[in-house]
């Protein structure tokens, strides 16, 4: 949600990076490649409890993971670019996730369903990007939703701030917003469908 209403704002910024990456000769799949390596980072950092540090990391590699379309879209988008992109996304997140199971075994469980949450929300994602029409500006159909990246980013970092007092209603919380997105993408994307039937 926050992706798609703060797209406007931000754009100006994102222009700025990316026509700067292109004077300096970086491609787009460059650009992700140092994102999800910052991403990485972050988690490293947060490991051995350089929580801000990681944090800091974990948004850097949001920013760069927003600039690296926008180059995409200056110059030219191509299919892997849009694959490692979705990839490396699931990578950084992912990483987050595990790195609190490993440093918080006691909340693994709760930790592994978000995972889970995750998972399915993704499949269902990808599935309507694939099949649906696509007549937005990027490579596939992108269905919006309650949670988007940068939600994800808001709730990770909570998770981190607060771990792991309270680690576990943190993480519930990113399981509710996360299944309830999945099946409110799910509802909008049946109705599309039912309404582009009916006119043809």
């Amino acid at each position: 949600m926050l992706d798609t209403k703060g797209q406007p704002i931000i754009q100006p910024l994102l222009d700025t990076l990316a026509d700067t990456f292109i004077k300096w000769k970086l491609t787009a799949n460059e650009v992700t490649g140092i994102a999800v390596s910052i991403g990485i980072a972050a988690s490293v950092w947060i490991y051995i409890d350089l929580v801000w540090l990681g944090i800091a990391f974990l948004w850097l590699s949001g920013l760069l993971d927003a600039v690296d379309g926008t180059m995409a879209r200056k110059t030219k988008p191509s299919a892997v670019g849009t694959v490692l992109d979705v990839t490396f996304d699931r990578v950084v997140e992912g990483g987050i996730i595990l790195v609190l199971a490993i440093k918080y075994p006691e909340h693994s469980v709760v930790l592994l369903l978000l995972m889970f949450s995750i998972l399915i929300a993704m499949t269902l994602f990808l599935t309507i990007g694939n099949v649906a029409r696509n007549s937005g500006r990027k490579s596939f159909h992108y269905a919006t939703g309650l949670a988007e990246r940068t939600e994800g980013f808001i709730l990770l970092t909570v998770m981190v701030i607060f771990a792991p007092t309270w680690l576990f209603w943190t993480t519930l919380l990113f399981i509710v917003i996360e299944v309830l997105s999945t099946v409110l993408r799910f509802t909008a994307f049946v109705k599309e469908e039912r309404e582009l039937h009916e006119r043809t």
